[in-house]
């Protein structure tokens, strides 16, 4: 059987129609039609069509990213006969840069380089010279000075030719420094311009230095005819993350999802198919291996016995889920590989900025309350909950925040599943302000000598509100209260001391009021609550 490359045809992505006959060393043009986009990296599909002829036929087919990496090529070739693919293989070129003009033949840009670092040469030995000069009047000015010391010294008074020297050597210096500052600011414009102008060049004079990448194909066709190719490879230098826009209007939040997508590999995906996966292919898919654990017993001291050490530590409330991200150096998909695909077909270009993909968007009923947590912060901060019915994962990111028609601040959303709610800050209300203050007393009762330790707190509210604004405010306040692990200290709410009495209080210790406020109002919450501690206990 021949092995020598015959004719084929080329025909456009998808369509595989006739076009026209492509032989010797001509390349077919292999688009990119599906891009999938990883954490570090991204694969890329490619389809086209061609007329193959029957027999062993190999083809030149891109361009395509030199950064593809080989092991990951696979080529899929389906067509009316049986048809086979034998070898398929990146082929990359490299493109050095062209060689420079002569002198003859430079363009003004270049000569007026030329001409900049003349001129630069010419300020750096002027520089050199006054510095120099300077240097040499500081120390005729230091000689002077100890020559007058020496001559009041020995009695000598020659005051008029003294003054006189000073004064030259003085004026001598001030014209060189001004010569010198003149000097060094015409250096720095010149060394400013001529940055420019070679940037310039190097952007339309140079021809860059280039590494192309080419797939040769080998396949094998029982009978010529048309026949469908589709090839597949990863590539890096390309990744992805989540981002939001979040609309609040009246008591409805809309709530959009878009990728924000940074590609570098060397070519731009132009009406691709995209979708965006938390696949983390890099990522050793190995068990951790299994270590002994041993737990031993040992019995308590006396001193142990005797005495409770225990302390007050800040525990954070978590629900189901995974563990919230700081920052964004990754993206959070709760353990499961995630897939999202954007609605249309989009074009990101290989320059390595940020592009906005859209994704989904949903509008859903806003729950919207005021909320304000002392302790944290003395400002009220507007929260807004709302059920998730994009029909997919939301995946932790930021998030833009959009109210009454402007942008106010942005956000951070956590991972979210289908259907659960979520909720937003969206930031703080200049017109409210709350001031805590704390107060602790400790005494020792009873012959078991417990110590009672009270604490109260008292939250002052205010409403500052602009004329004829009508209509009264629920503030949702919340205040903590310590939660007792271990029998010997008991924590109590004095009930009784409280004014008002918390609205609720939860197995967290967390106490909420409802203080309802009217347009200029103020209110004043007060806590108060009981830590009793056995004479056993220490440290609290």
């Amino acid at each position: 059987m021949s092995t020598e490359p015959k004719p084929l045809t080329a025909a456009a992505a998808g369509d595989p129609v006739a076009g026209k006959p492509v032989v010797g060393d001509a390349v077919v043009p292999l688009p990119v039609t599906a891009v999938t986009v990883l954490e570090d990296r991204a694969q890329v599909e490619r389809v086209t069509g061609l007329d193959l002829a029957a027999g062993v036929q190999r083809l030149r087919l891109g361009p395509v990213s030199a950064l593809a990496v080989d092991h990951t090529l696979h080529a899929e070739l389906t067509g009316t006969g049986s048809v086979t693919v034998l070898d398929a293989r990146i082929v990359r070129a490299w493109t050095p840069r062209g060689p420079e003009p002569s002198e003859d033949e430079d363009s003004g840009l270049r000569l007026r380089i030329r001409a900049l670092d003349d001129r630069q040469a010419e300020l750096e030995r002027r520089r050199h010279r006054l510095r120099a000069r300077l240097d040499l009047l500081g120390r005729l000015a230091a000689d002077l000075l100890r020559e007058i010391g020496e001559g009041a010294g020995f009695g000598e008074t020659e005051r008029d030719r003294w003054s006189r020297e000073l004064d030259r050597v003085d004026a001598e210096r001030d014209t060189h420094a001004e010569r010198l500052r003149a000097t060094e600011a015409e250096v720095e414009a010149v060394e400013a311009e001529l940055r420019a102008a070679r940037h310039a060049v190097s952007l339309t004079d140079e021809e860059p230095a280039e590494l192309v990448g080419h797939v040769e194909l080998t396949v094998e066709s029982a009978v010529a005819g048309p026949a469908r190719l589709r090839l597949t490879h990863l590539t890096p230098c390309a990744l992805w993350r989540p981002a939001y826009r979040a609309v609040l209007e009246g008591g409805s939040l809309t709530l959009e999802s878009e990728a924000i997508v940074w590609q570098r590999t060397g070519e731009d995906w132009s009406g691709a198919r995209l979708t965006l996966s938390t696949a983390r292919s890099a990522r050793a898919t190995e068990p951790p291996r299994l270590t002994e654990d041993r737990l031993t017993v040992t019995e308590r001291s006396a001193a142990e016995r005797r005495t409770v050490d225990v302390e007050l530590r800040e525990e954070e409330i978590a629900g189901l889920g995974p563990a919230p991200v700081l920052g964004l150096p990754a993206v959070d998909d709760g353990g499961e590989v995630r897939v999202l695909r954007s609605p249309e077909p989009v074009s990101v270009r290989g320059d390595g900025r940020a592009h906005r993909v859209p994704v989904s968007a949903f509008t859903a009923p806003a729950r919207s309350e005021y909320a304000s947590s002392p302790e944290v912060s003395p400002l009220v901060t507007q929260v807004v909950r709302g059920d998730n019915r994009s029909g997919h994962v939301l995946l932790a990111g930021p998030v833009d925040l959009v109210r009454g028609g402007g942008f106010i601040g942005r956000g951070s959303m956590e991972f979210t599943a289908v259907g659960a709610p979520f909720e937003l800050a969206f930031g703080s209300r200049d017109d409210y302000r709350v001031v805590r203050e704390s107060k602790e007393s400790r005494e020792t009762t009873g012959l078991a000598q417990r110590t009672v330790v009270t604490r109260t707190v008292r939250l002052h509210l205010s409403r500052f509100s602009a004329p004829g604004e009508h209509g009264d405010q629920v503030v949702a306040v919340r205040e903590r209260i310590p939660v007792s692990e271990v029998s010997a200290v008991e924590v109590r709410l004095r009930k009784e001391g409280c004014s008002p009495e918390p609205d609720a209080l939860d197995a967290d210790g967390i106490a909420r009021w409802n203080v309802t406020l009217p347009p200029g109002g103020r209110r004043t919450v007060t806590l108060v609550y009981e830590m009793t501690a056995t004479s056993k206990v220490t440290g609290l």
